[in-house]
């Protein structure tokens, strides 16, 4: 028991070191733990859920034991177990029930429903939205927030590509605590919050603008990339986020691409993004767009066989949006011309949209505009001689988004970028490399490709 009591002051003063260097609001969200016993090389600590033990382990468990073997000069290692308490994150745990990368449990609304929320749409539930392997964390936290607005999972940032079911997901928390509270909702985009502030200014109206934002229970903002460059909207807004985050209200923000890739966003403010809880939403998997459709095939008056289901996602894997275009079509198709949907006429019907999973007709031109407008560059940089770092990287990432979403050789390719094929075959290495030493950089490239398919739909 001594040394166990030994272990004990060991990790009470490195707390006191983590809450000194981390401050006191990161440290109240992310270490709460509790001593429980020791080893020799091993002490045994405590996490109120599943959810809270994988965070910690990801963000901070090598730190921890870091300034362990400092204050005790040998290598410790940190053992978690869950033990929930009777505070907010015990609550998420029995929200939640299990780790949020399992099936999330159903919530269940009200009886007594209240009046829809004027800026939320009906449809946009946690009932309707399919959880799968690529929404699994983000719809587990989500429900997890809507049972404890403004707990421990504040802000939440939830970013993807287009149609992948942001602000399905943002607002599904905003109806789930309409319906169980009486707390004021405001769900806005970003490019509406930025009208309203330019009209109060204009009109001299920001008082009434700071109190309708400031004393609220719950903030939701779609598309906040959507503020890049607007710096006078951007400062108001980091004032509010400050204002609803002292009081412990709710904040979800949707995104196309993860916050630290938000180049023209102000420093402090992009660090409050990046303060709660980030998580991203991929395309769904051949099984979760099966269900998709079939749950979206429910609210329609034709049937779908399992053959044309299954045909449409095996052809359709974009996204969600992509895939209620393929459905919509065939219903209107059934309705139009009496008849129901066989797999012939779903082949028939759909085939103009089936022709095209790769993107052969993308040139390399929109893909150098596009990768040299993300990086804040001239495109001619990208297709020029110059060699510094900040150019070299977005030109390697550039050859090799085209090697993979075109059909283009790697000759092809070097020739629209003044090079030879070698050139482009060692930049495909590179970024190969880079991926593999940062898993980030995956989301990256998959945002690019996403915005590039985008751009080349408009030409």
């Amino acid at each position: 028991m001594a040394e166990w009591n030994d272990y004990a002051l060991f990790w009470k003063e490195t707390l006191n070191i983590i809450k000194s260097e981390k401050g006191e609001q990161e440290f109240s969200m992310w270490f709460n733990l509790e001593f429980l016993k020791a080893a020799e090389k091993e002490i045994f600590i405590a996490v109120p859920s599943s959810f809270y033990r994988d965070q910690v382990r990801q963000r901070y468990q090598n730190y921890i034991e870091t300034k362990l073997k400092g204050l005790t000069g040998r290598d410790i290692s940190i053992i978690f177990e869950i033990k929930p308490r009777e505070n907010g994150e015990a609550v998420l745990e029995r929200s939640v029930k299990s780790d949020p990368g399992e099936a999330a449990p159903e919530i269940t609304p009200k009886k007594e429903k209240r009046t829809a929320h004027a800026q939320l749409s009906k449809d946009y539930t946690f009932e309707r939205y399919v959880t799968g392997d690529n929404n699994n964390f983000a719809s587990n936290a989500a429900q997890a927030i809507a049972r404890n607005p403004g707990n421990a999972y504040n802000p939440f940032f939830i970013y993807g590509g287009v149609g992948l079911g942001k602000t399905h997901l943002m607002q599904a928390i905003g109806n789930y605590i309409h319906e169980n509270s009486k707390g004021k909702i405001i769900s806005i985009t970003a490019e509406n919050f930025t009208n309203e502030f330019v009209l109060a200014i204009k009109e001299d109206r920001m008082p009434v603008f700071k109190n309708k934002y400031r004393f609220i229970d719950t903030l939701l903002i779609d598309d906040i990339h959507f503020l890049e460059n607007k710096w006078e909207t951007q400062e108001e807004l980091f004032h509010t986020f400050n204002a609803l985050y002292d009081a412990k209200k709710q904040i979800v923000f949707t995104c196309d691409r993860p916050a630290s890739e938000l180049k023209k966003i102000n420093t402090r403010l992009r660090s409050r993004f990046e303060r709660g809880l980030n998580v991203d939403l991929q395309p769904p998997n051949f099984e979760t767009r099966c269900a998709i459709l079939k749950k979206k095939v429910e609210d329609t008056h034709i049937t779908l066989s399992d053959e044309v289901i299954s045909l449409i996602s095996k052809n359709v894997s974009t996204n969600v949006r992509d895939l209620e275009a393929a459905l919509t079509k065939l219903v209107a198709y059934s309705n139009l011309v009496g008849k129901p949907v066989n797999l012939d006429i779903a082949q028939q019907q759909l085939k103009d949209m089936f022709a095209s999973p790769r993107q052969t007709n993308i040139s390399i031109d929109i893909i150098q505009r596009v990768v040299a407008d993300y990086f804040s560059l001239p495109s001619s940089d990208i297709k020029g001689k110059k060699r510094t770092q900040n150019i070299v990287f977005p030109r390697q990432l550039a050859m090799h988004i085209a090697r993979e979403i075109t059909e283009f050789s790697t000759t092809e390719i070097g020739q629209y970028f003044g090079r030879d094929h070698t050139t482009v075959m060692h930049a495909c290495q590179k970024i190969e490399e880079k991926k593999q030493a940062d898993p980030t950089l995956d989301s990256t490239i998959q945002t690019l490709i996403r915005m590039i398919k985008d751009a080349n739909a408009k030409y």
